[in-house]
């Protein structure tokens, strides 16, 4: 069993950066591909990118492509969510979750993932 925990989280302004970790607080990754999703006040919740724990190997969503970057921090145990230029419109809860490569059916999907942090909020100011 994976127990996750977000941080990093805050008001930003536009335009700025801001990195979100997601570690362990029991268990640990190995063998997990790791997943981040955020959802914005009234939307549904959107893949925004996940890496695979035991090779680095990551993959993002479409609309975050290019702005975003996830990487595995050894010292901290930790996956991490970089994301640059924010906009008003990354304003959301953002939420990581474990779940087994093994799994059959879509990476994109939160039904994919079985263990899953509480989120953390995520506000870029105009």
């Amino acid at each position: 069993q994976v127990q996750l925990v977000e941080s990093g989280g805050g008001l930003v302004q536009a335009g700025g950066s801001l990195r979100l970790s997601c570690t362990a607080s029991t268990g640990s990754f190995s063998g997990y591909v790791v997943g981040w999703f955020r959802q914005a006040p009234g939307k549904e919740r959107e893949f925004v990118g996940c890496m695979n724990w035991s090779n680095a190997f990551t993959y993002y969503g479409d609309s975050v492509k290019g702005h975003i970057a996830i990487g595995r921090d050894d010292a901290e145990n930790a996956v991490y969510l970089e994301i640059h230029d924010l906009k008003p419109a990354d304003t959301a809860v953002y939420t990581c979750a474990a779940g087994d490569p093994l799994n059959s059916g879509s990476i994109r999907s939160s039904g994919w993932y079985f263990y899953w942090g509480l989120g953390t909020q995520v506000t870029v100011s105009s």
